[in-house]
Order: C-alpha cells, then structure tokens, then sequence
C-alpha cells in the first residue's frame, strides 16, 4: 500500500500551475505549500508531494480512476495545462485488456499516468 509518493521538478510555481489544472479532473488539489514544496490531495487526503529540488524529472506516478472519461479529462487538462503527451488516453492490452490510461510528461520530464482498470 502506498501512502504518498513524491516527485521532483525545477520549477516550483510553473508545477504548482500545471499540477493544479492537471489534477483537478481527478479531484486533486493543492492542500499544502510551504517554500519549494507542494503538497496535492483528494478526498482521501495529502498523497502526492512535488518538490523544487535535484535531480528533476524521471518520476513516475499513476493515478487510478474509476472511469475512462476521468482518464480523458486527464489527458485533455494536462496537455492544456503544457503537458507533453507521451500516449493519448486508449487502450494498453499489452498490460492487460482492459487497461486504459493516457501519459503526459511534466516540464521536467515526470511522466504521469491516468489509469482505468475497468471494461467500457
């Protein structure tokens, strides 16, 4: 069970901005700021911590949506919030067959996920 994962970015204020449209469709928010560090939460409570320090970049985190259409919205939020697509919301029946999820890179290279685990 993980109860909270961190990543890191160069650019504090750009990951607040970017991270806070991003999430949003997945019920994120930013609970928490104190100097370089930002801490995001759902409902149920802080689990994502994004810190201004080095090395940036190389994270990986993916966040479990209970439909396709968050996995959508994800998507569609991050890449107008500057995100870099790094595979458009579909299918991965590689992982398995009803695995659909979408990736974006952050500014710094962190690659978020949106994942669905259930059939359509």
């Amino acid at each position: 069970m993980i109860d909270h994962v961190g990543i890191n970015v160069s650019d504090a204020a750009g990951a607040k901005d970017f991270y806070s449209k991003a999430l949003e469709p997945l019920g994120y928010s930013l609970a928490f700021e104190q100097g370089g560090f930002l801490g995001f939460a759902d409902s149920a409570g802080l689990s994502l911590g994004v810190s201004a320090r080095q090395p940036a970049g190389g994270g990986h985190v993916a966040f479990a949506c209970d439909e396709r259409a968050a996995v959508d919205a994800f998507y569609e939020a991050a890449t107008a919030a500057g995100g870099k697509d790094n595979g458009s919301p579909g299918v991965r029946a590689h992982y398995h067959e009803n695995y659909y999820a979408a990736f974006v890179h952050d500014a710094d290279g962190n690659n978020l996920e949106a994942v669905c685990h259930k059939p359509a």
